[in-house]
Order: structure tokens, then C-alpha cells, then sequence
């Protein structure tokens, strides 16, 4: 039997594309192998947000190219539309996919290889992840997405829902919903729709144990929208904001149309009705422009406000976006800007562990090994367990017991 590996680089929505692909290769016949080297198939699903990512996808195919040369290799995606592979040093037996060809990749991969046994299920993941919507309308001077992917278009309500229903047939008690630009799911679509609106029907399909979102666009999270999602005990306690920054200077420089104002606003709504929540952030640090009052600004916001958890990124320019022509900071400077915001991030996360000792919550079991079981708690917590009951899937309570700088400890609440 004919196996595949899947290689995701880059945001959820590949992970959810990743997911549904990986479920149409086992109905057709094909065996889900973890490691790449060995697969008969490698499909890499890229990233090419920024001149990093699109480094760490040249490295990858360069590796599999070398550790497996008879393997059929697919490229997907971002990187291919933004026309940073290098195809002359590809493989003879490489197929490269853009965007808008993804949706035919599993019937093109199964027609070619023409198999006709169903392969045991094993889930690429111990989640389903469902993706909503693709593509983006807005123009920040970083990014090169909506170059890439096109604009927003969102998958009608009624689709949605009889996807999840399956996923919840299949077994699966969290369901992870994504898009490019979640938050402006609906707008598309005619008649137009809302994320509020989808999410109010998802909450009640039959069976559905926990539904978490993906990362939320502040300036779309209105009142409606905020009160659903912390006032759902079907939807996770835990919200992920795109902020970027701080400094509504840089803000003004990113086109994010926002304000730090509003984020205030914001972050105080979602904590003052889920006291529990795991709330986080994208933060990008030195953009062009950005000064030592607007990082210091920055700073200030992020250590007074309720963030639990940073996701910190360096600015890395993107050709063909603007900002990648303004004048730079300093690689030094990124470097120890972003240091003091990791600290202070690393300082908030474990002050947000530390609040759970010794209480039960209510998580997934996300993997299993030798030496215990993970568990991704519904306030995005990773907890590890010496022994659980459930497997990679299964919901079950733990207690934590213990929390130390890179682990937090705990054991299954029966």
C-alpha cells in the first residue's frame, strides 16, 4: 500500500488543508507515514510569509530531496504563488500546485497512483481542524497573503456544518476552526453572513464536545462577536489576537487601521467575561519605522495588559510587499527587542500556569509516547501526565501539579 507524508509550514489553514487531504489519501488507499524520509508520497504545504519561511521550505525539500529521491515530491501553496522555488533544482518527479489548485490535489495524487484498497484510519492529528475561509481583503504594508491566496472567500454556513457533523462521526471532540482571516468570515458571500452567526449554529451540532478558534482580527471583534465566544461553554476559553503592536505610530505604519485604544477596550472585554481564558498575541517587533519610544510603548502595553501568552516575531522583510523597501532596523536592535518581550511573555505564561495548581480542567489528549500523555488543555494549557486513560483524541480532566519554566506537570482527574 502506497504511503504519504505531509509536511505543513506556515499557519492553521494549512494545518486544516493538511488535515482534509490527509483524510481523502486514507479513503483512496493510501497509508499515513509520520516520517518523510520513508513515504512514498511528500506533499509540502508552504509558507511564505516571510524571507524565513521561505528559507525553511528551500531547506526542507533540499533534505527530503537527499534522504528520499524516490519519493514523489508536491509542492503547495504560498510559496509557489510567490515564486520563490528555484524549480531548475527540483527533483524530475515534482509536481508544484498554487493555491487555487489545492482543492484538486488528493483526486489528481489518487488518480495518478491509481490504488484501490482503503487504508486503517489514522488521523494526521488527535484534532479535526475545519477550515471556514481563505484569503485576505485587507493590505498591511507587511504581508504578502493576500498576494498569494486571493481575496476572502468564505465557505457557505450549511457546508460547514455538515463537515463538522462528519468530523464529530468520525470521533473527534474538538474541532479547530480556521481561516486565513477568520474574523471576516461571511462578508463574501450573498447573502452575507457572520463568524458570529456560523458560530452560533456550530455550537449546536449534535455531539460536538469543544470548538476553539483560530487567531481572531481584533478589528472585527465587536461586542456581538465577544460576547458569544466567551458566553459559549461549547467554544474554548482561549482567544488569539492578531495585535502586531502597541504604538498606534507603527499600527499607522503597519495600515492595521486599529489602535491601542481599542485593544485596551478589547482585551478588557474578554477578560472581564472569561476570567480563565487563555488570552495571546502576535507581536512583531522592529518594523521600519519603529522607535525606542514607540517599542518602549509597546513594552509598557504588554506588560499591564491581561495577556497570558506572546507569540513574538522579529520583523523579517517579504519582497513585494512595501515595508520591505522603508529603511530597516537593525538586526542587533530586533534582537534585543525581542528578547525583552520573550522575558516578559515567558514571565506571563508561567503566571497564568501558576494560577491552576491543583485545579482540574477540561482538555484533549493531543499525543502519547513512552513516557506519558499530553494534554492541551481547553484554556490552552500543555499539560504532561505520567499515565491517561484516554487516548490521542479522548477529552478527559487533569490536575496540575507542578509547573516549572518548559513543563507544566499534572496528573488525569478521575
Amino acid at each position: 500500500m502506497p504511503s504519504f507524508s505531509i509536511q505543513n509550514f506556515g499557519c492553521r489553514v494549512n494545518q486544516a488543508e493538511a488535515f482534509s487531504w490527509a483524510e481523502e489519501f486514507e479513503l483512496g488507499g493510501l497509508r499515513l507515514e509520520e516520517d518523510p524520509a520513508r513515504a512514498d508520497l511528500v506533499v509540502v504545504n508552504t509558507c511564505t510569509l516571510t524571507a524565513g519561511a521561505d528559507r525553511d521550505v528551500r531547506k526542507f525539500i533540499r533534505r527530503i530531496s537527499r534522504l528520499n529521491p524516490g519519493a514523489r515530491l508536491i509542492i503547495a501553496g504560498c510559496s509557489v504563488d510567490g515564486g520563490t522555488l528555484r524549480t531548475e533544482n527540483l527533483a524530475l518527479d515534482t509536481l508544484l500546485l498554487p493555491n487555487a489548485a489545492k482543492a484538486q490535489l488528493p483526486s489528481r495524487v489518487l488518480t495518478r497512483l491509481k490504488t484501490r484498497e482503503v487504508a486503517a484510519a489514522k488521523p494526521l492529528r488527535s484534532r479535526a481542524l475545519l477550515k471556514a475561509q481563505d484569503g485576505c481583503d485587507l493590505r498591511c504594508t507587511f504581508c504578502i497573503i493576500p498576494s498569494v491566496r486571493g481575496p476572502s472567500r468564505s465557505f457557505g454556513r450549511k457546508e460547514l456544518l455538515a463537515r463538522a457533523r462528519r468530523l464529530i462521526a468520525r470521533g473527534f471532540r474538538e474541532i479547530v476552526l480556521c481561516g486565513i482571516h477568520l474574523s471576516s468570515y461571511g462578508l463574501d458571500l450573498d447573502p452575507k453572513d457572520t463568524l458570529a452567526g456560523l458560530l452560533g449554529d456550530l455550537v449546536e451540532v449534535e455531539g460536538l464536545g469543544s470548538l476553539r478558534l483560530s487567531s481572531l482580527d481584533p478589528r472585527y471583534l465587536d461586542d456581538r462577536l465577544s460576547d458569544l465566544i466567551t458566553g459559549s461553554p461549547s467554544i474554548c476559553p482561549h482567544f488569539h489576537l492578531s495585535l502586531q503592536h502597541a504604538s498606534d505610530r507603527v499600527l499607522k505604519l503597519m495600515g492595521r487601521g486599529s489602535n491601542v485604544a481599542g485593544y485596551e477596550r478589547i482585551l478588557g472585554r474578554l477578560r472581564d467575561r472569561s476570567p480563565e481564558a487563555g488570552l495571546g498575541a502576535d507581536i512583531i517587533v522592529g518594523f521600519p519605522g519603529e522607535e525606542e519610544e514607540d517599542f518602549e510603548s509597546l513594552r509598557d502595553f504588554v506588560t499591564q495588559s491581561p495577556l497570558d501568552y506572546l507569540h513574538v516575531f522579529a520583523y523579517s522583510p517579504r519582497p513585494g510587499t512595501p515595508a520591505a523597501a522603508w529603511p530597516q532596523v537593525g538586526d542587533g536592535e530586533k534582537r534585543r527587542r525581542s528578547a525583552l518581550l520573550r522575558t516578559i511573555a515567558e514571565d506571563k505564561r508561567r503566571a497564568f500556569r501558576e494560577r491552576f495548581m491543583g485545579r482540574e480542567l477540561k482538555g484533549i489528549v493531543v499525543r502519547r509516547d513512552a513516557l506519558g500523555s499530553e494534554v492541551l488543555t481547553s484554556n490552552y494549557i500543555d499539560v504532561r501526565v505520567p499515565s491517561c486513560s484516554g487516548g490521542p483524541g479522548g477529552e478527559v480532566k487533569v490536575r496540575i501539579t507542578r509547573v516549572e519554566s518548559e513543563l507544566t506537570g499534572g496528573e488525569e482527574a478521575v
